[in-house]
């Protein structure tokens, strides 16, 4: 199977990481999201232009990054279990998925594009964006006070969702304060599915961050 991607993508990410996790071979296939040819080409593919999209070997599609480890989990089973069986903490990791991507994820995103001015935001935007990660945070942290991973003590798809904003939530949002949460990005960054993602796509955000400086 064949995964199209963005390294800088943060669902992107999130699906590596679960692909890292359970151990599954596939082929890559990186989308120039900001060269408007390659883009082209890919809408052959994918009309609608998102990424992560999972083709399988029969051609058939998955896209979104919460859907494809949801595949990846029923049809997969080796490496981590990302999706519990037990019905209440599976809804409990499907909570966190969900709210990792829309209060975590797309605040960090929206603030980001407007801090490397690759979006313009009206100020209404940018205020809802930095309470909705406020309050994300500070909820995630009091969860983290007595877990080791977002659900318990076992890494799952919930944390395959959280722990690719955190990375450039360091430039937009300050974590001083939030103690449990700067744990677990700690511990985060030593997982050894996360460290792979980190190889591929650190060099690119910081060659981009470089040629935009003064």
């Amino acid at each position: 199977m064949k995964l199209h991607y963005f390294p800088l993508s943060t669902y992107s990410q999130k699906v590596l990481i679960a692909l890292y996790e359970k151990e599954i071979s596939f082929e890559p296939e990186v989308v120039q999201m900001m060269d408007p040819a390659a883009m082209a080409v890919y809408s052959e593919t994918y009309p609608i232009g998102k990424v992560p999209l999972l083709v399988l070997d029969d051609g058939y599609k998955i896209p979104e990054s919460t859907i494809i480890i949801e595949y990846l989990e029923t049809h997969h089973k080796t490496g981590s279990t990302l999706i519990p069986s037990d019905p209440d903490t599976a809804r409990k990791v499907r909570f966190y998925d969900r709210m990792s991507d829309f209060y975590l994820n797309n605040p960090v995103v929206t603030l980001l594009f407007q801090q490397i001015k690759m979006r313009e935001y009206m100020e209404v935007d940018l205020e809802k964006a930095r309470k909705q990660l406020s309050l994300a945070c500070e909820h995630l942290n009091q969860n983290l006070s007595d877990h080791k991973w977002l659900v318990g003590d076992d890494f799952s798809m919930a944390d395959c969702a959280a722990i690719p904003a955190l990375y450039y939530m360091q430039h937009v949002f300050p974590t001083e304060n939030l103690t449990h949460l700067n744990r677990y990005w700690a511990q985060a960054q030593e997982r050894e599915s996360y460290r792979k993602v980190q190889s591929e796509f650190v060099p690119i955000w910081q060659g981009m961050m470089a040629k935009a400086s003064p």
